[in-house]
């Protein structure tokens, strides 16, 4: 694949897939402006790990309960591996057949805060953990993390391999859609049983610091969750093929969102194994999962396999997934190196000698 294209089709008259490759990365005029602002929002909410202080939470950890430390370090070892394939697939396999600058620039964007994300993990564990080996070296010896990374993995690993290779066109197109059906139900199911304990612990005074970058986390996931969603109907609209595909793949996708609601509730019964912590059990953890499941699955034109309440099982979790709240700056943050007004009890009689005015 040639890295400088000259093409002679305009970039306004391209589809977004399986065109002509990205010459000009120009913005002054999109195809799909709703792809540009998506980008454009994600980039207004970067921030950075260090950014959020997570001292506290060390001496928070060593005071929970064994089965406690077990739901804790459990979720982080699944999220560490999601975000491990999430950094890096999006880039490997849909690059390669993007055709518009604004879906390329998109496309680099989400990988790149895929990766802000695997960075946060370890410096929640560099400031709890006295060896981050102890969570590291065996999250690929537990059951229910190794089957959903490959579940997640068969899907990019398909596209790549049509990418990288002769294929029937519409079995390209399909295995585009497919991965896209995946990551759109990775970003918007996957991550949110952990999601809710980080939150259950915040909301009891412990590991607040962490909370915090999960918030930052999630505000970042529903930004990825919209952009799959409008890539997903734009595929449909712009390509009669590939509406006729979804429509021919529609119950594959619902067993794909059923498939993932399940080992979600899987991951609930693993972490709750030992015992429940206050505000959160196995029960209320399934019963969200499946009000959220439904609610993605209707997002993409899915009819959910079971009815759901309305409500939000866990109405508490609201807050902490309005992500437009949430402050990044540095000066906004709990930065110990960085207070504003503060004092610092370092200075003696002898710290200005010699100045003077």
């Amino acid at each position: 694949m040639a890295i400088l294209k000259q093409n002679k089709k305009s970039h306004l008259k391209k589809n977004m897939f399986f065109d002509e490759g990205v010459d000009i990365a120009r913005y002054d005029q999109v195809k799909y402006p709703q792809i540009d602002k998506i980008t454009e929002k994600q980039l207004g909410f970067f921030w950075r790990p260090e950014e959020v202080d997570v001292s506290k939470d060390k001496a928070d950890f060593n005071k929970l309960s064994k089965h406690e430390q077990h739901i804790f370090t459990s979720n982080l070892k699944r999220q560490i591996l999601l975000d491990s394939v999430q950094g890096r697939a999006p880039n490997l396999a849909f690059l390669p057949i993007v055709s518009l600058p604004e879906l390329e620039n998109w496309v680099e964007t989400w990988s790149f805060f895929e990766t802000i994300h695997s960075r946060s993990y370890t410096h929640i564990i560099r400031n709890i953990y006295p060896d981050p080996s102890h969570v590291f070296d065996n999250m690929l010896d537990i059951k229910q993390i190794i089957e959903c990374g490959q579940d997640i993995a068969t899907y990019y690993d398909d596209l790549i391999i049509n990418n990288n290779g002769p294929t029937n066109k519409k079995e390209h197109k399909k295995s585009l859609w497919m991965c896209m059906m995946s990551a759109n139900a990775l970003e918007g199911i996957r991550f949110y049983v952990s999601f809710a304990c980080s939150w259950a612990f915040a909301e009891l005074k412990k590991m607040e610091g962490n909370a915090k970058i999960i918030k930052f986390i999630a505000r970042d996931e529903n930004t990825h969750l919209a952009g799959t969603t409008t890539l997903l109907r734009l595929m449909r609209k712009e390509d009669k093929e590939m509406d006729k595909i979804a429509k021919e793949c529609e119950q594959q996708c619902r067993d794909l969102f059923i498939k993932v609601i399940q080992q979600e509730k899987e991951w609930a019964e693993y972490l709750f194994r030992n015992g429940s912590m206050i505000g959160l059990n196995e029960t209320i953890l399934k019963d969200y999962v499946e009000w959220i499941g439904a609610k993605r699955m209707r997002a993409v034109g899915l009819t959910p396999p079971y009815k759901v309440p309305l409500a939000n099982p866990l109405p508490w979790t609201e807050k902490w997934i309005a992500g437009g709240n949430v402050q990044v700056a540095p000066q906004e943050t709990e930065i110990s190196s960085y207070v504003v007004g503060g004092v610092k009890k370092d200075v003696d009689d002898n710290t200005l000698k010699g100045l003077s005015l």
